[in-house]
């Protein structure tokens, strides 16, 4: 996962970025970073605010969480309620029409939880840091993230993961799914991550083995409309915690789910 600016949300992301759908009706502002002349949101302030949506607290091991009562969790049950109405309408929908259904899912900050790294690096990225922090394999889930994946996998839909998280860290990556009941599609047909050395052919356009130069967007959307057209999956609904996630198409409805904490163009 490259992440390209830590701290840039505006403060009113803290509270309300993820509490609206994107895609669904819902502005789409409030991720990008301003030109102004004006004195910037003080960081301290902002760290506070982050700790106050989430409810960060560190456990009996010196984890950080997330409180299941934060405004963080409140936002989440919010979205997935929705969702699940929508998913349970175009899965009936899309079988009527001789269709396959498919969900598209992030999984850093979607589905895995980072906050303990955010807090413990200070809102900072070292690719080193990270990659152990992930081979730990032992995040907590986004509140509700498994319980979403097995109610679309129950309504008959096919359930996808498109990821940042590169292909040496697919073990650890499966085994953390697993771990907090996402354990549905964990397999490398279903699974799709980065793979610089040699990327599929779908991405030809900005990925030959040994160059990659695809946008997360390019990416991301580019493996999506290999879901649809190679794959023959009619995408209902596409998850992610950035808006690069979900721009780029291929997808009837996307789902914006909250992190104020870091953003990826």
């Amino acid at each position: 996962m490259h992440k390209s600016l830590r701290l840039a949300a505006i403060a009113s992301a803290c509270a309300l970025a993820g509490g609206a759908l994107y895609g669904a009706g819902a502005a789409t502002a409030g991720q990008s970073t301003a030109n102004s002349t004006h004195e910037p949101y003080n960081i301290g302030l902002l760290v506070k605010d982050i700790d106050t949506y989430y409810g960060t607290a560190a456990d009996a091991n010196g984890v950080y969480q997330a409180s299941p009562t934060s405004p963080y969790a409140k936002d989440l049950a919010r979205i997935d309620a929705d969702a699940k109405r929508y998913i349970d309408r175009a899965a009936r929908k899309a079988h009527r029409h001789g269709e396959k259904p498919a969900v598209v899912f992030d999984i850093d900050d979607t589905l895995l939880l980072s906050l303990d790294y955010e807090k413990r690096y200070n809102y900072t990225y070292n690719s080193t840091t990270w990659a152990d922090y992930v081979n730990k394999a032992d995040r907590p889930g986004v509140f509700g993230s498994a319980e979403l994946v097995r109610y679309a996998q129950s309504e008959g839909v096919e359930v996808f993961y498109n990821s940042g998280l590169s292909e040496a860290q697919r073990t650890a990556a499966v085994e953390n799914l697993k771990k907090i009941g996402a354990d549905v599609n964990l397999d490398a047909t279903h699974m799709f991550l980065k793979d610089k050395a040699n990327p599929p052919s779908y991405l030809s356009a900005c990925a030959t083995p040994g160059t990659w130069t695809c946008t997360t967007v390019q990416y991301k959307a580019g493996t999506r409309e290999h879901i649809e057209k190679d794959l023959g999956y009619e995408i209902v609904a596409n998850f992610g915690d950035q808006y690069s996630d979900l721009d780029g198409g291929y997808a009837n409805r996307t789902y914006k789910l909250p992190n104020p904490t870091y953003f990826v163009s």
